[in-house]
């Protein structure tokens, strides 16, 4: 499997024409660029959001062209520290123009399952997809691009349901 860094995948916002939305899966993201910010927060000191600024950047530019950024957070409840930093800094990237939705898990659709066995993925224009690995400690390892329509097709469904299930982020509470 050959797999594109994420500045890689981040270059995809470059070429899709009308929208783009992640499923997140997990309930911590062991990325390097937030380590720092993170453990300023769980102490709580005042954060430094700087590091957000190349996707805010990005964000508002793409959707300044009439394109749509949308994204469900799936998440466990109790939430972890994690979970509860990140929805204190949503409100960023919604400044920045995304569509940020939360789904508990034990608000999932009955009968749900997850294509590309649990990993988290953009999708691009309902044609392409970018599939998250990570390894076992939760780092990012890059993402695998998929054009397989039946693979497509299934993911575009369970958008679809997700999105239409999760909670808008001004809405949904701690």
């Amino acid at each position: 499997m050959e797999l594109i860094s994420s500045a890689e995948r981040n270059q995809l916002f470059e070429s899709f024409t009308r929208d783009a939305f992640h499923l997140e899966l997990r309930d911590d993201y062991s990325v390097p660029d937030e380590d720092s910010p993170f453990a300023s927060w769980l102490r709580g000191e005042v954060v430094d959001y700087s590091y957000m600024e190349p996707w805010t950047q990005l964000i508002r530019r793409v959707t300044a062209q009439g394109k749509t950024v949308r994204r469900v957070r799936v998440v466990t409840e109790p939430h972890t520290s994690y979970i509860q930093w990140e929805h204190a800094t949503t409100a960023l990237n919604e400044e920045a123009g995304e569509k940020i939705r939360w789904l508990p898990r034990l608000r999932l659709p009955k009968g749900t399952t997850f294509p590309m066995e649990g990993n988290d993925w953009w999708l691009y224009d309902d044609s392409l997809l970018a599939v998250g690995h990570f390894d076992p400690s939760g780092r990012v390892l890059g993402s695998e691009l998929i054009e397989d329509p039946d693979t497509v097709v299934e993911c575009v469904r369970l958008r679809d349901l997700l999105w239409s299930t999760a909670i808008p982020h001004p809405e949904y509470k701690l």
